[in-house]
């Protein structure tokens, strides 16, 4: 995971957690990276500090962050296991099941999983309404 620190055209700044470089770009082209102030979809990558390791993990994380940001998480955090608790794993196999779902094919409930980048524009192109679970440093853990 890598953190970027963004600045929409409104130069509201904020972060956000990427798995790489190449997936913050994949999102931005696809219009998934937007301001949380205002909205806006026209996001580019602000010039940030190096971090500094000081060998305790969970250290980095507070310091790193104000605290809008630690709400912030803790929000994403309950967000992501709500979801968790309350929805149904499917894995590999989310595009599929969110299809059948759509289309009146399986029973409507609460799903999530992992879809690849064309999977997901795929359900995106044929009206499938889905978000994006977070993967937050302590998920990785």
């Amino acid at each position: 995971m890598i953190r970027f620190s963004l600045i929409c055209e409104h130069e509201h700044q904020f972060e956000a957690w990427f798995r790489s470089n190449a997936d913050f770009e994949t999102q931005q082209k696809r219009g998934f990276v937007d301001c949380p102030s205002c909205g806006s979809q026209k996001v580019e990558k602000a010039l940030m500090a190096p971090a500094v390791s000081t060998g305790r993990k969970q250290d980095k994380v507070a310091l790193a962050m104000g605290e809008e940001q630690r709400k912030a998480m803790a929000q994403l955090k309950a967000m992501a296991q709500k979801v968790r608790e309350n929805a149904d794993n499917v894995g590999d196999k989310f595009a599929e099941e969110a299809r059948k779902i759509h289309f009146g094919e399986a029973k409507a409930r609460g799903i999530y999983g992992q879809a690849t980048v064309e999977e997901a524009r795929s359900l995106a192109e044929d009206g499938v309404s889905f978000m994006p679970i977070p993967v937050l440093p302590d998920d990785q853990n």
